[in-house]
């Protein structure tokens, strides 16, 4: 049970830190039914989780299968500082009002895929702001500034003479001593955060917790592009709130290779079924679109339910499939006589700018009542219009 247990906790790891401590909590949970503490940090900085973000989750889903309780650790104080990881300035500080909407957020998202009765919601602002103007010196004693420049986010910055504040060299230590408060058994997040992570083993030690976390952690999500990393600044992002029909949609849009990378991380089907189904398509017994669906349905069911998935997946066959119209079109109104045609576009939200608006219409990726669209300075003028872009956007249009 233990090695069972160890295949599935190490799936999709891009590095383990002492998996042999691990492995010893599981030996303990299987043989004494001893629980053990699993942490992951969230900085509350935006309201809406997308699947990229699910990966840590899911993860963490999989450790409390295997007795673990989980340490949902809200950066309520450090997301005062802002996580500089990856930054090439000084990120924006949160308002409180700002972090508490978007905790709010997060752990209605999060309770998803998460055991509640298996989680602990904890708030570093609890300890972290309580901590005295001598106790910070001595936390900061932990760590020289050498050291701190040999991030390569920072090295990159001073290189470039790029404003780094002071705050900012605190927020690995802060991270880290969460894991001396909470003494937790192990951490995970994401290959991003290799330095923040191995400060919690670094000041659990010093800091005498008679224990160092082990480390575990999962590579960044590809988006839908399958290159970039999942980004709702990129636009290649499938959001945990998108609508049953967009989550279905999306994840089908992604390519054969991409879907495995997506089962590996986000699938709950074991290893063997995966490599089962890989089989299938390797030697044309199953199809690839039908794998691809069975993902669809799967996460699309996960954030609803299996209704709302097989609706959205009958949604899609009739749009794609059969080339009818979709059954629930958001509608606008137009009062002005006549609109332009990249505008009504903008406006009925099928696109983000005009420019982009044109240079599909110039692709042939525009439709007004199912025909194609090539004039890009064409006028609506007063009626009622279908109009699509690509084949999974559609609005009404009414103009008056």
């Amino acid at each position: 049970m233990v090695q069972e247990a160890l295949k599935e906790i190490s799936r999709g790891t891009a590095e383990i830190i002492d998996i042999e401590r691990i492995e010893k909590l599981l030996k303990s949970y299987f043989e004494e039914g001893k629980s053990y503490t699993v942490k992951a940090g969230f900085d509350p900085t935006a309201p809406d989780l997308h699947l990229g973000h699910t990966v840590l989750l899911q993860k963490l889903a999989t450790f409390q299968k295997y007795g673990a309780r989980v340490q949902f650790l809200i950066g309520s104080f450090t997301a005062t500082i802002g996580d500089p990881t990856g930054k090439s300035a000084t990120r924006k500080v949160l308002t409180k009002q700002e972090i508490i909407h978007n905790i709010d957020s997060y752990t209605t998202q999060a309770f998803k895929i998460l055991d509640e009765t298996k989680t602990d919601i904890v708030y570093n602002d609890d300890w972290l702001g309580k901590m005295s103007a001598a106790d910070m010196i001595s936390l900061a004693s932990n760590l020289t500034v050498a050291r701190m420049l040999e991030r390569d986010d920072f090295s990159k910055r001073y290189a470039a003479n790029t404003p780094i504040a002071v705050s900012e060299f605190m927020y690995p230590l802060l991270q880290g001593y969460d894991s001396v408060h909470l003494k937790s058994d192990i951490e995970i997040g994401g290959t991003d955060q290799k330095f923040n992570l191995l400060m919690g083993r670094q000041l659990q030690k010093a800091y005498n917790v008679k224990k160092q976390q082990a480390v575990l952690m999962m590579p960044i999500l590809e988006g839908l592009d399958g290159v970039q990393k999942m980004s709702k600044s990129l636009g290649n992002y499938i959001g945990v709130s998108d609508a049953p029909n967009d989550m279905f949609g999306k994840v089908l849009s992604i390519s054969d290779d991409l879907m495995w990378r997506y089962y590996e991380l986000l699938s709950t089907k074991s290893l063997d079924e995966i490599a089962t189904l890989k089989a299938g398509v390797a030697d044309g017994s199953v199809h690839p679109k039908k794998v691809k669906e069975d993902l669809a349905l799967e996460i699309t069911a996960r954030f609803y339910d299996e209704h709302a998935a097989r609706k959205a997946k009958e949604e899609f066959e009739k749009v794609h499939t059969k080339n009818q119209v979709p059954s629930d079109i958001e509608e606008f109104t137009y009062n002005d006589g006549e609109v332009w045609i990249a505008k009504a576009l903008v406006d009925c939200k099928l696109e983000p700018s005009t420019s982009q608006a044109r240079r599909d219409i110039k692709q042939g990726g525009v439709k007004i009542n199912q025909e194609k669209v090539s004039d890009v300075n064409l006028q609506l003028t007063a009626g009622e219009y279908l109009l699509q872009v690509g084949k999974r956007k559609f609005a009404k249009l009414k103009v008056k």
